[in-house]
């Protein structure tokens, strides 16, 4: 029995002859089980992996395909024999094949092998091995399961994969002394593969090895032309030392190997990565063009089908977050999955500090208010990751932008603002002992929310003013932004103590620093915070809500709405509109959410909803409503707790 997926997805007996596998869901479970390379999948990936909106009785759809499956694979086998090709192992499957009965299997470890010893394996015997993988692709990986996107992301690693064989196999008969031969199919390699410097370095050393010295250096001077003109890119220090030898006179071979020395080659992203980095601190319309050009950037790099170019790439945009709603949902996602794509790309031997970038990245992207509930796994996965590689690898810069990662995947419940603060203090420490001072902001903004949060208005008014003077010297115009809606929130907090500000004068503070955020480049956190702040001041003050219609509540909407129109009046358009309130995002303003659903519910008697919201703000009994943002508050959320607690003992 084999199985071969470089190409459609098929089985063949021993004399080889195919099996009927079924109709295409059958050989995607099958194919799926494949890229998990004898590792157990779960019934609930092979769901979520089959369909976008799986069916209601998918699971049993799955095991349904799983039992044909069998009975294809093993058409001999006794019922009561338990299966031998496809297994059952805890809460999902593997496929249980020697590596040499898989193609993709097989591939996978020539390359691998020639990977390991570039220079000790003979030309003829390690080129023939890498010539007998390539030749069994019969077409894209897994050509008849298109629309899955486990299977795009296979694909798109497995052809970075054949690529680099190609690649090998040329390297290899090569560095044995010959490869006179390879000019043509080189040539059709760099033609169709632009943008793999590899490739133009292996045809220069072709072309030396067949005596065009002039047609090599011409190739690298198209070469430099492509990375510069069309990327922004330096050609890399491995290939320019190719180009002095080849005018010096010198076998091109040395150099050649020092630029294998690893799987691909180091790429530095230049223009384009770096002026979208540096656009990306200024804020306003600066912020929306950088991350427009950083998305340009990564999507030209994936053209060029070289993965580690892609990861420098992604990874090299390393722009501290600290708000947990994207400004821009689809461009996170594309990110999100570019880096995934490229992860998948690198394979699990890839360089480690790319892997740590390309994990970081994808939790700091993947904004936790944006997020479905496998998304979110498998972004905290990512989080996790990120910081045990930056910690092993001991680098600073890359350990504190895993550590904002970190921090963004922290809002899984309310009642964390302790942690979170951790977390802010080891970036802040990182960062001053280090010099990173783009990081030492945001250690400095997250210990202000943090201290906001558990309403410590000394200690956060501090972080405040500490992350205002090293603004001043790296030039980041957006913290005077956020830490004036932090003292705004401080006002409305002291409006209510005797002798502090009118109730007017913090609501002139909230509209001071709504102005300052409207053209600040920041939508995730601009829309709806104003009125949310307006609301909260009212709270603090037992005032009813803001009504006028020209408030646009943004993402908030439906937790403000009983509280408007029950301020209007409409008390069963408010029940009704309590009733469809869904569980809050996780982000920022949690806290404030499930105390605007408490509240409401007192006020409507509604017994179960002040129940569901006491429960999920329990842990949060230290902390203040909304004021996790360091922008706002509704007060103590001790205050809704114990009005949520008592409507529920009135009506038991």
């Amino acid at each position: 029995m084999r199985i071969d997926v470089l190409g459609a997805v098929r089985a063949l007996r021993d004399d080889g002859s195919p099996v009927d596998l079924g109709g295409p869901r059958h050989r995607e479970v099958l194919a799926r089980l494949v890229a998990a390379e004898g590792r157990m999948v779960t019934t609930d990936t092979l769901v979520d992996d089959l369909w976008t909106d799986p069916p209601v009785r998918a699971v049993g759809a799955v095991r349904t395909f799983v039992a044909a499956l069998r009975r294809a694979l093993e058409p001999d086998r006794p019922p009561r024999d338990p299966p031998r090709v496809i297994v059952t192992e805890g809460p999902g499957y593997a496929l249980r094949l020697p590596r040499e009965d898989v193609d993709v299997h097989r591939f996978q470890d020539a390359v691998a092998r020639a990977r390991r010893h570039p220079h000790t394996a003979t030309g003829p015997d390690a080129a023939a091995d890498l010539d007998a993988a390539l030749a069994a692709w019969r077409g894209p990986a897994y050509a008849d399961v298109p629309a899955s996107a486990w299977a795009q992301r296979e694909r798109t690693r497995l052809e970075e994969l054949r690529l680099e064989g190609v690649e090998l196999r040329a390297r290899i008969l090569l560095d044995s002394g010959q490869g006179g031969d390879l000019v043509a199919e080189l040539g059709a390699h760099v033609a169709e593969h632009p943008w793999r410097e590899p490739a133009w370095a292996l045809l220069a050393r072709a072309l030396h090895r067949a005596g065009r010295q002039a047609d090599a250096l011409a190739t690298l001077r198209r070469a430099r032309t492509m990375l510069v003109d069309r990327l922004g890119l330096d050609p890399s220090a491995e290939l320019q030392r190719l180009e002095t030898d080849i005018l010096n006179g010198c076998t091109p071979l040395d150099a050649a190997r020092t630029a294998w020395s690893a799987p691909g080659v180091r790429l530095g992203p230049r223009t384009t990565v770096d002026l979208a980095r540096t656009l990306a601190l200024a804020g306003g319309d600066a912020l929306v063009h950088a991350r427009r050009e950083r998305l340009a950037a990564i999507q030209a790099a994936e053209r060029t089908a070289d993965a580690h170019l892609v990861a420098r790439i992604i990874g090299a945009y390393d722009v501290p977050a600290l708000w947990s709603r994207a400004d821009d949902p689809d461009q996170s996602r594309a990110v999100v999955a570019a880096a995934e794509r490229t992860l998948t790309a690198l394979g699990p031997d890839g360089p480690a500090d790319l892997s740590a970038r390309l994990l970081a990245t994808i939790a700091v992207e993947s904004r936790s208010a944006d997020l479905t509930a496998t998304e979110s796994r498998r972004a905290q996965q990512a989080s996790r990751q990120a910081e045990e590689l930056a910690r092993r690898l001991a680098d600073p810069a890359l350990l504190a932008f895993a550590l904002n990662g970190t921090f963004l995947q922290t809002f899984t419940r309310p009642g964390l603002a302790t942690q979170r603060d951790g977390i802010g203090t080891e970036i802040l420490d990182l960062a001053t002992r280090h010099e990173l001072p783009n990081f030492a902001v945001l250690g400095r903004l997250i210990r202000l929310q943090c201290a906001s949060a558990l309403g410590d208005l000394d200690t956060a008014t501090a972080h405040a003013e500490a992350a205002e003077r090293l603004a001043a010297t790296t030039e980041a115009p957006l913290v005077p932004v956020l830490t004036g809606w932090f003292r705004a929130r401080a006002t409305a907090a002291r409006s209510t103590e005797p002798g502090g500000p009118t109730a007017a004068t913090a609501a002139a503070h909230y509209r001071a620093a709504e102005n300052a955020l409207r053209t600040a480049g920041m939508p995730g956190l601009h829309r709806g915070l104003f009125p949310l702040a307006l609301l909260g001041l009212r709270l603090l003050h037992d005032r009813p809500a803001p009504t006028d219609p020209h408030l646009d509540w943004g993402p908030y909407r439906p937790w403000a709405r009983p509280h408007v129109l029950l301020a209007q009046g409409r008390v069963e358009e408010a029940r009704t509109a309590l009733a469809a309130v869904p569980e809050p995002a996780h982000d920022h303003l949690q806290e404030a959410m499930w105390c605007l659903t408490a509240r409401a519910a007192v006020r409507l008697g509604e017994r179960d909803i002040a129940a569901h919201a006491a429960s999920c703000l329990r842990d949060a009994g230290p902390e203040h409503a909304g004021a996790a943002s360091g922008m706002l508050t509704l007060g103590p959320v001790a205050r809704y707790l114990a009005e949520a607690r008592a409507c529920v003992a009135e009506t038991g």
